[in-house]
Formats: structure tokens, C-alpha cells, sequence
């Protein structure tokens, strides 16, 4: 009976850890996409006064598979610029403006 009990015991605890161990994998993968910026592309959102728009790019991961990603930003984004941006399993986590050269060579074919 104490060995049932037991191993009853050791089960749970191995699919508690297999479980934590995989929300927190889940919660911090982070894939970064690149993008170029058109502003035909935003549309106004009133969720809160901080984050006043919301793009809906092309945007390509450094083997150049493209992917269209949504993000909120508090302002209109420079027509043209470059970004990457950090993505995670719940969305974009966030971007950032980067140069053109900084872009990898895949994605520099497929955004011009």
C-alpha cells in the first residue's frame, strides 16, 4: 500500500515539474521577425492612452519564412524604417528600429 502511495506521489510531483519546467520554456521562447514599416497598415485602437495604434505587417524570421504579426504602439512608426521584433508564445513582446545592413541576408531579399 506505501509503495502505491508512493509512486502515486513521485507521478504527480515528475508531471508537476515536466509542467513548470514547460509553462516557463513556453513563456520565455523568443523568436525575432523583421519588418519594414507602411503606414497604409495601422489602423487606430482606444485600449489605452498609452497604446494608440496597431500594425499588421509582413514580417519574415532570419531564414526568411514570412509570417504577419500584429503590435501596439504608443505613436505612428517612421514610413519605411526597419524593425525587429521579439516574439514570445503570447505575441510580440517587443521591437525595436534596426538598419537595413543589420537585417539578415534572407530578409533583406524578401523586404526591399
Amino acid at each position: 500500500m506505501k509503495g502505491k502511495v508512493f509512486a502515486g506521489i513521485a507521478i504527480v510531483l515528475v508531471l508537476m515539474v515536466c509542467l513548470v519546467g514547460g509553462l516557463h520554456y513556453w513563456e520565455n521562447y523568443d523568436e525575432v521577425f523583421y519588418a519594414k514599416i507602411d503606414n497604409s497598415r495601422i489602423r487606430e485602437v482606444s485600449l489605452s492612452e498609452y497604446m494608440k495604434y496597431e500594425y499588421t505587417l509582413d514580417c519574415y524570421n532570419h531564414n526568411g519564412k514570412k509570417r504577419e504579426l500584429s503590435f501596439k504602439t504608443s505613436r505612428q512608426l517612421k514610413e519605411g524604417a526597419y524593425i525587429s521584433l521579439e516574439v514570445r508564445s503570447a505575441g510580440v513582446h517587443k521591437w525595436e528600429e534596426v538598419k537595413y545592413n543589420d537585417l539578415p541576408q534572407k530578409v533583406q531579399e524578401k523586404i526591399e
